[in-house]
């Protein structure tokens, strides 16, 4: 099963997609380790924030990892790098 999800893109990672947001189709249920790979996949820029970057499913934080998650059509995963400053 697929679900079209939007993807939204915040602080450096905006620099590395040139988007703010897209909708991706994304297979379900799927690891948030495998949403990173398919994202790394689209903007292979992104690669830079491996191990920093953190998702966050219907505004809920994430690790990248084993961690499953079940995605429906029109939810939001945000792809949130680590923030600079203090």
């Amino acid at each position: 099963m697929t679900a079209q999800v939007c993807v939204l893109y915040f602080a450096k990672s905006v620099e590395l997609t040139g988007v703010k947001e897209e909708i991706v189709a994304v297979p379900t249920p799927i690891s948030s380790r495998d949403v990173w790979r398919l994202l790394l996949q689209r903007h292979q820029r992104l690669s830079v924030l491996q191990d920093q970057v953190v998702l966050a499913v219907r505004q809920q934080y994430v690790a990248v990892g084993d961690q499953v998650v079940t995605l429906a059509d029109g939810d939001e995963v945000a792809v949130v790098p680590p923030l600079s400053g203090g």
